[in-house]
């Protein structure tokens, strides 16, 4: 297994946290900073389930992508709309921009990592058209691996769609590099078939006074767990991450993100929402969200706030959400968490119904509501509509 030329020295653990690497094992880790990442996947132990890392997660569904046994037998194809100023190109595992956006944490992502054999880059240079990476997966009973980079030159200012559809079982990882001083709007949409499981890893590197603006909106596919990592490689990078995730019977659909302050005077901002409904008779529908943010001690003149809010609109519904904060320096500009669940508000349903709006109604434009704050960090008018009517679609599946 090769790494890439511009590898940073592998993070390890000292032995005494042995059993740790694969998510803070039988020995919680005392900080984010400790968190193990290895291009290498024969250097993390296989998950049973209850590692911290892996806890939430339902292991038989995984489809064998931690443990080694996946196959790896079909493959997954990018097509991106041609626009003036983006260059699209197919490299291998060896070309030196591979691995600029960070390194593996997990099992599954160190997989596809030593796996793939040629990956998709797209550089965006100046002030393109927003162009649209379309992801399909390998086909019902394949399974595959993945590599896309995103990477804007310094200045530019770009919206880049990743659009994912498509059957099977894959394992990703996506790199997103931002040169100093451009801004790039990227939108992540999981539309896949209620068969698939993709176990993805973001890795964003955000450059000096660069402008990170990424939505992710999670709606279909049988398991969905997602990664995103945020790291600075300067001061004055602005990160947001928003996320949307519309969980029916069955569905699990899992955030799993951390932030990486180590560097001064940048600002992060993180807004997730989840709806859940379930079927009686049928697995529970689910989804996780994780909100770690770490500021180091070097990381002086921060600003940092992470919110996360999930409706349950049945029974049949479950949500866990664990925000995390660690801060190591007392010079810094603000932070704070806030997460909360619960069912639909009974004011605002009475508000609605004493005005003569049917009840089924009511609930639907209550949703519309709670969804409307990240349907409107989606620029692109078309891609909007089309997300607001996927998510009455999924309305209209329990007449809610």
């Amino acid at each position: 297994m090769s790494v890439p030329n511009n590898a940073p020295e592998v993070a390890g653990l000292a032995p005494e946290l042995a059993g740790a690497k694969e998510g803070q094992g039988s020995k919680p880790l005392a900080s984010a900073s400790e968190r193990f990442t290895s291009y290498d996947v024969e250097a993390f132990e296989v998950p049973g389930g209850r590692e911290e890392n892996w806890r939430f997660t339902p292991m038989r569904r995984l489809r064998g992508l931690h443990d080694g046994s996946a196959a790896f037998d079909g493959k997954i194809t990018y097509a991106v709309t041609p626009v003036d100023g983006v260059t699209v190109e197919t490299v291998s595992r060896d070309d030196s921009r591979i691995g600029e956006g960070g390194v593996p944490a997990d099992r599954v992502a160190a997989a596809a990592w030593s796996a793939f054999t040629e990956a998709t880059v797209v550089t965006l240079d100046g002030t393109p058209a927003p162009v649209t990476v379309s992801v399909t997966g390998p086909g019902a009973g394949a399974t595959a691996v993945g590599h896309l980079q995103l990477r804007t030159t310094p200045f530019a200012e770009a919206t880049v769609v990743v659009e994912q559809r498509g059957s099977g079982a894959l394992a990703d990882n996506l790199e997103v590099v931002l040169a100093d001083s451009s801004r790039l709007t990227v939108v992540v949409t999981e539309e896949w078939a209620d068969d698939a499981v993709h176990v993805g890893a973001q890795h964003f590197a955000v450059g000096r006074d660069a402008v990170l603006r990424a939505t992710s909106v999670s709606l279909g596919g049988d398991l969905v767990r997602i990664t995103p990592t945020v790291k600075y490689r300067g001061p004055g990078g602005d990160a947001e991450l928003a996320g949307l995730g519309f969980a029916d019977a069955g569905q699990h659909l899992e955030q799993r993100l951390l932030v990486d302050h180590a560097v001064p005077h940048c600002t992060s901002n993180v807004i997730y929402k989840n709806a859940l409904q379930g079927v009686d008779g049928m697995p529970d529908a689910r989804t996780v969200w994780i909100g770690d943010v770490l500021i180091r001690a070097a990381a002086e003149g921060t600003s940092t706030f992470e919110l996360n809010r999930n409706l349950v609109l049945t029974q049949h519904a479950r949500a866990d959400s664990v925000p995390n904060l660690e801060i190591e320096t007392g010079e810094i500009a603000g932070a704070g968490h806030a997460s909360a669940t619960g069912r639909f508000d009974d004011e605002q349903l009475f508000y609605l119904q004493s005005r003569g709006i049917p009840e089924d109604v009511a609930r639907r434009l209550v949703v519309r509501g709670f969804f409307g704050e990240i349907l409107t960090r989606v620029t692109v008018p078309e891609l909007r509509e089309r997300l607001e009517a996927a998510i009455e679609a999924e309305l209209a599946v329990t007449g809610s």
